[in-house]
C-alpha cells in the first residue's frame, strides 16, 4: 500500500487521517526496532481489539458494539484534540460529513463480516480494497504482479472454503474494502484542510452520530448496561485509542513506507487472534492465502509510483 494507506480492521490509521503519512528516514537502527515493536503492538491491539468485540455481539450485536465504539473513540479523541470549529467553510464541514460516513460505514460493514466469517479471513478480504488503490495508483506494471498475487490469495482463500464462509460475511467484508478506499481517499483531503487529528475526531462524531440510531434499534437498553458498556469502552480502548497513540509514536521514528509494510501483516495478526481469542481455526490452506495476500501488500508498498511525465511546454 502507498505511504498513506496504513490502516487496519477498518481502523484509521493517523498517519492517513491526519495527512502526515510521511515520517522521517533518517534515524537510528535502535529507534528503528523500538518504533517497529510500536506498529506491531498497534497491529495486535487492532485485531484482538476486534477479536473482543466479536466477543460481545451476542451481548449487543454487531451494531450495537459499532455503535459503542465510535461513541467511545469520539468522546476521547474530541477530548484529546479539542478541535477547532470556527473558521471553517460549508466544503469542509461537508468534506467532514463524507469523511465520517465513510468511517461509519466501513466499521459498520466490517463488525458486520465478523459476525459471520473468521476475523482473519475478513481481514484478507477488506484488506483487498487499498490493494487494489495501491496497484492502480503505482502505474507500474509490476504492480499487477502483486494484483495477480493477492486474487491467487483469495481464489485460494476460496478453494478453502468460500463454500463454507457466509455469503454475506464476504460481501460486507468486501464493502467495508470499498469503504476503506473512499476513507483512505477522503482522510487525505480532511488532513490537508483539519489541523492535526480534528478532522478524524469531528468525523468520529459524525460517523457515532449517524451509527447510534441503528446501535440504538438493534439493542435497545442492552447499550446501557454496566458490563456491556465496560466492554465497549475496551474495545473502543484496544481498536483505537492505544493503537492511534502507538502509531503516531512511530511514525516520529520510522520513514512511512517502513511503518505501511509492518502495517501489511495486519492479515495474519488478525488470523492468529481470532484463533487464539474465538477459537477459529486456521487451515494450512487458509494460511497460504492470507500469506499471499500479506505478501501482494508488502510488494505493493514496496513499489514505487511511476514518475510522472512532464508536460511538454509550448515554444
Amino acid at each position: 500500500m502507498p505511504d498513506d494507506l496504513a490502516v487496519h480492521d477498518g481502523s484509521p490509521s493517523p498517519a492517513a487521517a491526519t495527512g502526515t503519512g510521511r515520517a522521517p528516514s533518517g534515524r537510528r537502527p535502535g529507534g528503528r526496532v523500538r518504533a517497529s515493536g510500536l506498529v506491531l503492538g498497534s497491529a495486535l491491539s487492532l485485531q484482538f481489539g476486534a477479536a473482543v468485540a466479536a466477543l460481545l455481539f451476542p451481548r449487543a450485536g454487531a451494531l450495537g458494539v459499532v455503535t459503542l465504539r465510535l461513541l467511545f473513540g469520539a468522546v476521547v479523541l474530541m477530548v484529546l484534540c479539542r478541535p477547532r470549529l470556527r473558521g471553517h467553510s460549508r466544503a469542509d464541514w461537508g468534506l467532514v460529513a463524507a469523511f465520517g460516513l465513510a468511517l461509519g460505514g466501513m466499521n459498520t460493514l466490517f463488525y458486520q463480516a465478523i459476525e459471520r466469517i473468521p476475523l482473519g479471513a475478513a481481514v484478507t478480504l477488506e484488506v483487498l480494497g487499498p490493494l487494489v488503490l495501491s496497484v492502480v495508483a503505482s502505474r507500474r506494471p509490476v504492480s499487477w504482479l502483486w494484483a495477480v498475487l493477492a486474487l491467487g490469495g483469495v481464489l485460494l482463500l476460496g478453494r478453502g472454503g468460500f463454500d463454507e464462509l457466509n455469503a454475506a460475511g464476504v460481501a460486507y467484508a468486501l464493502g467495508a474494502g470499498a469503504m476503506w478506499v473512499l476513507y483512505i481517499l477522503l482522510s487525505a483531503r480532511t488532513g490537508r484542510r483539519f489541523a492535526g487529528s480534528d478532522g478524524l475526531a469531528l468525523a468520529l462524531v459524525v460517523a457515532a452520530a449517524l451509527s447510534l440510531p441503528l446501535g440504538v434499534a438493534s439493542a435497545g437498553r442492552t447499550l446501557l448496561d454496566p458490563v456491556t458498556l465496560g466492554l465497549g469502552a475496551a474495545v473502543a480502548l484496544l481498536s483505537s485509542v492505544l493503537p492511534y497513540s502507538l502509531e503516531l509514536a512511530s511514525l516520529r521514528r520510522l520513514p512511512a513506507a517502513t511503518f505501511a509494510v509492518l502495517m501489511s501483516v495486519e492479515p495474519a495478526v488478525a488470523a492468529a487472534a481470532g484463533f487464539l481469542v474465538l477459537d477459529q481455526a486456521l487451515s494450512l490452506v487458509t494460511g497460504l492465502a492470507i500469506g499471499l495476500v500479506v505478501a501482494a501488500s508488502i510488494g505493493a508498498v514496496l513499489t514505487p509510483p511511476a514518475p510522472r511525465t512532464p508536460p511538454v511546454s509550448a515554444p
